[in-house]
């Protein structure tokens, strides 16, 4: 009887070590995936992403502290996949923030290398334009003299293709400085209207 005893003993301690050894890994579940979620929240870069996900992911974590043991399996599985994609969709927007930065960048460097171009050819224009006006005076006055003149009309001629270039040159940039503009202004607006989607997609998550 005795023998019986300490064998039934025996095996309650098991049982009894063995749900305190279950219920201390489940412990261990919840506190590595909040402890995760506390991580991504407070991250300087990714925090402020994902905030419907964020929650969503807290709320599987919280069903899967209140599991009972045969239903535990499958909210550990929704809970783990749940912070997982509060993290990929924080990283997501977290990049396309970036990419629309380096986009804004890029076009703003192209308007000022447009605007540079621009620049040059209205000095170019200029340059030649006096260039002009100072071979029409010496034209003049060799013409009064008599001398050359059927040369100095092919070089005046010369110039002048030389002046229609310049000033082609300058309303080709003039052309692609205002499509630039416009194509920045569009992005702009696109980029404040994805604002105001995203605005109101967080609020709706909250």
């Amino acid at each position: 009887m005795k023998s019986l005893t300490l064998r039934l003993s025996a095996v309650l301690l098991a049982l009894a070590a063995t749900g305190v050894a279950q219920a201390a890994k489940e412990d261990m579940d919840v506190a590595r995936l909040t402890n995760s979620l506390d991580q991504l929240s407070g991250d300087p870069s990714l925090g402020a992403y994902a905030q419907a996900e964020q929650a969503r992911a807290r709320d599987a974590v919280n069903q899967l502290a209140q599991a009972r043991s045969r239903d535990r399996a499958h909210a550990l599985y929704l809970a783990e996949r749940r912070v997982d994609l509060a993290r990929a969709t924080a990283q997501l927007q977290d990049a396309q923030q970036q990419i629309n930065r380096l986009d804004r960048e890029h076009d703003q460097i192209q308007l000022d290398g447009s605007r540079r171009e621009a620049e040059m050819a209205r000095r170019e224009l200029e340059r030649q334009r006096l260039q002009y006006q100072m071979e029409q005076e010496e034209s003049a006055r060799q013409l009064a003299a008599g001398a050359e003149a059927t040369a100095q009309a092919q070089a005046q001629a010369e110039q002048a293709k030389k002046v229609a270039a310049a000033q082609a040159r300058v309303a080709n940039a003039a052309k692609k400085q205002a499509e630039l503009a416009a194509q920045a202004a569009k992005l702009m607006r696109s980029q404040m209207q994805q604002g105001d989607n995203g605005s109101s997609d967080k609020d709706q998550g909250k």
